[in-house]
């Protein structure tokens, strides 16, 4: 249980629920859980949640979008830790990536989804281009050129495939199943120098 019953405040509420399904998403996956389960989880009434979401899916909606910001986050601060033109700002970008999918592969594998489920939705789109502007910043900063420079978008989508895939592969297990012994700091090293070579 997230919380005891008694514990929370109506304005944490939300985000109480939200961590609860994050958790049974982790343990369960998106299908394995109903919102019963996770109001027990976060000791609140069944009723609870319908104060703040309308149903189930907006209910993950709420948890992808949270998600989002973490990830964003941790993206972000791993690209201010080096100035911009440095190689190692890339490499802690993709560290930070797969980082967020190793640490909740449940929630990633949802972001990428059921995300693609609210295609129009303009809330999730804002959140997915606000991660995608991240990448193409470190790479304009490292090309010398602008955000909306095509050569700036291409390598910052080439980067993100080589990364986001990679994620996916491991999370899958197909690197097991295949037996790639992969060194995934040469790896991130070697897309880095690939796509964005030293200045």
């Amino acid at each position: 249980m997230i919380k005891n019953k008694k514990n929370y405040h109506h304005g944490d509420l939300r985000e109480q629920l939200l961590e609860a399904v994050r958790q049974l998403i982790e343990s369960h996956g998106p299908d394995g859980f109903s919102i019963a389960e996770a109001c027990r989880a976060a000791g609140v009434s069944t009723a609870a949640p319908y104060r703040h979401f309308r149903d189930r899916e907006d209910i993950l909606k709420g948890v992808i979008l949270s998600a989002m910001t973490r990830m964003g986050s941790a993206m972000q601060e791993a690209a201010d830790a080096h100035p911009p033109g440095n190689p190692e700002r890339i490499v802690a970008l993709g560290h930070a990536y797969v980082g967020f999918a190793r640490r909740e592969p449940g929630v990633f594998a949802l972001m990428f989804g059921q995300a693609g489920q609210h295609s129009d939705d303009p809330q999730l789109a804002e959140e997915g281009e606000g991660k995608f502007a991240i990448v193409l910043r470190v790479v304009a900063d490292h090309l010398g050129r602008a955000m909306d420079d095509p050569e700036v978008t291409a390598r910052a989508y080439a980067l993100w495939c080589a990364v986001h895939g990679h994620c996916f592969l491991v999370l899958d297990g197909k690197t097991d199943e295949t037996k790639i012994d992969i060194d995934e700091d040469a790896y991130l090293r070697l897309v880095g120098s690939a796509f964005l070579p030293p200045r």
